[in-house]
């Protein structure tokens, strides 16, 4: 499997994004470089990625907002400055239309034993059968994996690998609260047949081929720590199950270009000992 240009020259783009979330919005510098005409760039963006370079950058924005509302006492207005906007009401107007509520109330109801119990159906215990994946290595924040799924999709796109029976995974092997952030491994997964070799940087991994504790989460990425804290420290012990001695994993089921927050469902998989 060999990457196109225009693949590259996207993910030249996508690289840029996520290294530069603070920087103003430059069509001009990102046409630059992609190598494509300024004319252009903007409808080759988003033909190939599914949305327009202004919705990709303001969904991550976002998207980190999310995060650091949950994961730190810094005040919304400080909030709101670092995702791009110029007052806290032009962020308020913005994250209650991305994400169904204000930033104060999605704090404040997130952090609701109520609120997970709402989100989380029984956890059941299945096997998960082996899955061959095409794979693509992340290390760094849980959060940005989405920029090694983007990099992922574009390489498999093009060979007709993103069909309907594909599924995409996450592999975390690091515990994020004995890990610094900038050093938790990952892969990114999509399942392909058998007999589909990759070519770097993607890798060729199987996944599954045992049991596994699966519980479905309906809510925003940012609030998946929060279901990994029950299920660790709530329903194993009650259930009197050990976790096995491998990695947990996530299945994606929608698309966040293409779903409210709120709407995004997670399958996570805690393997279980014996």
């Amino acid at each position: 499997m060999t990457e196109s240009p225009y693949e590259a020259r996207i993910l030249r783009v996508i690289e840029y994004l996520w290294a530069n979330l603070d920087a103003p919005l430059d069509l001009d510098r990102l046409a630059e470089i992609a190598c494509f005409s300024p004319y252009h760039f903007h409808r080759l963006y988003r033909g190939i990625t599914g949305e327009t370079v202004a919705e990709t950058v303001r969904r991550l924005r976002l998207h980190r907002a999310a995060g650091a509302l949950l994961a730190s006492d810094r005040t919304i207005a400080d909030i709101a400055a670092t995702a791009g906007y110029g007052s806290q009401a032009a962020f308020t107007r913005a994250f209650a239309a991305h994400y169904g509520a204000a930033p104060g109330f999605y704090r404040q109801s997130a952090a609701s034993p109520a609120r997970l119990e709402e989100t989380m159906v029984p956890v059941e215990i299945l096997h998960l059968p082996a899955q061959t994946c095409l794979a693509l290595a992340h290390v760094g924040p849980e959060q940005h994996i989405e920029k090694a799924f983007e990099a992922l999709a574009l390489h498999a796109a093009p060979r007709g690998l993103m069909t309907e029976a594909a599924r995409f995974f996450a592999v975390y092997y690091d515990d994020p609260t004995r890990v610094p952030a900038e050093a938790l491994r990952a892969h990114a997964c999509l399942t392909v047949p058998p007999e589909t070799l990759a070519t770097p940087p993607l890798e060729n991994l199987t996944l599954g081929g045992q049991r596994y504790a699966v519980a479905r989460f309906v809510g925003p990425y940012a609030e998946l720590e929060r279901a990994y804290h029950w299920l660790f420290n709530t329903w194993l012990p009650q259930q009197a199950l050990e976790p096995g001695d491998a990695p947990c994993l996530e299945e994606y089921l929608n698309d966040p270009k293409q779903v409210a927050p709120a709407d995004l469902e997670t399958l996570i998989y805690i393997p279980l000992k014996g």
